[in-house]
This record gives structure tokens, C-alpha cells and sequence, in this order.
């Protein structure tokens, strides 16, 4: 979250002053993100119908280890929890990856089944890995809306970090019955020239 533009909103009372007392954490393509005082976060939408989509995300995946609790909402803000830790493509971009990290990965691409997404995809820069390798969605984003039967985005991204033969090692020994599909899928689409 580098970009900042700007946009006005109309918030309520109670969100107003959370945004006073927060401290600024970033801005991305759909909204700016502020930390408050109780480790949560509150990020403001400049569109209703995203943040509103977002909102009926986390809902639905509140039981899930993988995503933040969401505490409450308004017609342009989500109030959830802080996900600490660094995005996953800057840390494999220092560290690399291992068969942890990896598995961690498919572990969260079965609970996306497992919720029923119908898009089984993930962008690097969406996810935080913390220091025991855990793993959460920060920006959840259309899983129930699109399409997409194969994590193509999320292997776009490791194969653009040089990791993406090593990641698909481990599919291969930990759910081999996805590996020759995520393989060839994957291989066909940067095959094509869409790097």
C-alpha cells in the first residue's frame, strides 16, 4: 500500500473520531488503512459496494484461522483486526521459500475449498506471513463472485520471485492429486507470454 490519491467520504461520528486517533498504515487501489489503539484496524472504502463485498467476505469466513475477525462496518469502512507480520512477496523476495511456507500455502488454498470459494486464487501482496510462518488474507476480495479453479495469480507471483518450481515440489509430495493440473496450468499460462 504505497499509493495514496485522494478521495472524500461521508463517515459517521464513531469512525471519525477512530480515524483521528489512528495512525496511518497505507492506501491501496480500494481504500487507506489506519491501526488504532486495540490492535485493530479500520480501513476506509471510496466504494460502498467493495467495502460492503468485503465485509460479507470476512463474515463468512469468520471462523477461519486464515482470515481477520471483522468487529463492525459502516457504508464505507470495515473495522477488523491488525494482521502483523510482512507480505509474503517481500519476504520471499529476502528469504526465499521453504517447504513450511509452501505448505502453509496449499493448507490455505484447501480452506478456500473448504469455504466454498469459487475462486481458488491469492495474490502474494495479499497475504502476511508472521515469524512462526503462519499465514492471513489481508485483502480478501471477490472469492465468491469470480471464477477460477487453480491459484493462477498467486503462482504468477512466485513464478515472478523465482520460487515457483520449489512451491510446486511440495504440492507434488504434500496433494499430489493437484499437482499435474496446477502444473500444467500454470506452465500453459506463462507459456503463452504472460509474464
Amino acid at each position: 500500500m504505497a499509493r495514496r490519491d485522494g478521495y472524500y467520504v461521508q463517515l459517521d461520528e464513531t469512525a471519525e473520531n477512530m480515524l483521528r486517533a489512528g495512525d496511518f498504515l497505507g492506501c491501496g487501489h480500494n481504500g487507506i488503512v489506519y491501526l488504532l489503539e486495540d490492535n485493530k484496524v479500520i480501513k476506509i472504502f471510496k466504494d460502498k459496494d467493495i467495502c460492503k463485498n468485503e465485509y460479507e467476505l470476512l463474515k463468512k469466513t469468520e471462523k477461519s484461522k486464515y482470515f481477520p475477525q471483522v468487529y463492525s462496518h459502516g457504508p464505507y469502512y470495515i473495522i477488523k483486526d491488525y494482521v502483523p507480520g510482512e507480505r509474503l512477496d517481500y519476504y520471499i523476495r529476502k528469504n526465499g521459500i521453504n517447504k513450511k511456507i509452501s505448505c502453509e500455502i496449499i493448507k490455505l488454498l484447501m480452506e478456500f475449498k473448504k469455504l466454498e470459494f469459487t475462486k481458488l486464487d491469492i495474490r502474494c501482496k495479499d497475504l502476511y506471513i508472521n515469524n512462526n510462518f503462519s499465514i492471513k488474507v489481508i485483502d480478501p476480495r471477490n472469492n465468491y463472485s469470480r471464477g477460477g479453479n487453480y491459484p493462477r495469480h498467486l503462482m504468477k507471483g512466485l513464478y515472478k520471485l523465482g520460487v515457483l518450481d520449489e512451491f510446486l515440489e511440495t504440492v507434488k509430495e504434500q496433494y499430489n492429486e493437484v499437482y499435474r493440473e496446477w502444473s500444467f496450468k500454470i506452465k500453459r499460462y506463462l507459456y503463452r507470454g504472460v509474464k
